[in-house]
């Protein structure tokens, strides 16, 4: 049973495991500067902008988007009742893909360039595309007034296909600056921005994670099934659309900024759900601040690791994930005698 201690300690506890990520986050990097060197010596110019203008900025970008990806993950599968569903499941990060990869090809026109600054071109392109899937599935996928769980998924992962057919036509006639762009950006890399950005990007995150965390008791009713979640009270058409609405923003504005990021709403959400249990009232707020640890710290990784080259972070989390994903299988699969 959640009590008020329990989840005031889980979330105090998490909180100190982000806030230790981003020390560590800050702290390592491909330049020649750490806090120890701030803390003892202080710093030059050039490692203060290193630190303040590239280091930071980048680890509060990359723990915004892996809690959005994380609380995205366990909302899609509170709505879709199973544990291995993750926020690309549901078609609208294809959406964001295509949005993303034509800016790419289109960034360098002049006409573009006087309209939109250069920085945010992908980024509202990779937008309004996850807007325009969102809007599309949602209409395709709601027969009757009523939103079927099931289309939903299966509308999803065609237009994933789709989408995904889509994008390799256009790398099939990109030139080759064009084509080594697109790779990057479909890999996933966290990137650094002015910090009035990172107050504008939190706050996009933060309203739809907030409302999403309300909704942990209706959540823990729709477990029991529709039917159930209905005798108890809960309007379970109004909280399916809300959910699919909420984590498809959340998912949109992270393949927006930073790209396709796999496995952190899954490995997340699976793993706390096994430590925590599924009470989505404590599961959802910690998630979020175990999601956006593990990004910051896969990031920090992403960037040390080979230096001075750099990894995309979708490379880190993908061989984190991949091998987590086969066990949850194995697992699944084992509970069920086949």
């Amino acid at each position: 049973m959640l009590t008020a201690r329990r989840l005031t300690l889980c979330c105090l506890g998490f909180l100190a495991l982000l806030l230790a990520a981003l020390a560590i986050g800050v702290s390592f990097g491909s330049g020649e500067v750490s806090l120890a060197d701030l803390w003892n010596q202080g710093l030059s110019e050039r490692h203060q902008a290193i630190l303040f203008q590239i280091r930071v900025p980048r680890v509060l970008v990359a723990a915004l988007l892996g809690g959005a990806l994380s609380i995205a993950g366990v909302s899609f599968q509170a709505l879709l009742r199973n544990p291995l569903a993750d926020p690309y499941v549901l078609g609208v990060s294809g959406g964001a893909s295509i949005g993303g990869v034509v800016a790419l090809t289109l960034i360098e026109l002049p006409a573009l360039a006087a309209l939109i600054p250069q920085p945010l071109v992908v980024p509202l392109f990779a937008f309004a595309g996850a807007l325009g899937a969102l809007v599309l599935i949602e209409r395709i996928a709601t027969v009757g007034g009523r939103l079927t769980v099931y289309t939903v998924l299966l509308t999803g992962a065609i237009f994933n296909a789709f989408s995904a057919a889509l994008i390799y036509f256009i790398q099939s006639v990109a030139s080759l600056e064009e084509l080594h762009a697109i790779v990057f950006y479909l890999m996933g890399r966290v990137r650094e921005m002015p910090m009035d950005w990172i107050g504008l990007l939190a706050v996009a995150i933060l309203i739809p994670a907030t409302l999403l965390f309300s909704h942990g008791r209706a959540f823990n009713a729709l477990s029991t099934g529709e039917e159930g979640a209905t005798q108890l009270g809960v309007d379970t058409e109004r909280l399916k659309r809300r959910t699919f609405i909420l984590g498809a923003l959340l998912t949109g504005i992270a393949v927006a900024m930073a790209g396709l990021i796999g496995f952190v709403g899954l490995v997340v959400p699976h793993l706390l759900r096994l430590w925590l249990g599924p009470d989505h009232r404590l599961l959802l707020p910690v998630s979020f601040l175990g999601g956006a640890a593990f990004l910051v710290l896969a990031d920090t990784l992403a960037r040390t690791l080979t230096a001075p080259n750099e990894l995309p972070v979708g490379v880190v989390t993908a061989l984190v994930g991949g091998p987590f994903f086969l066990l949850l299988l194995r697992r699944r699969g084992a509970s069920h005698g086949f």
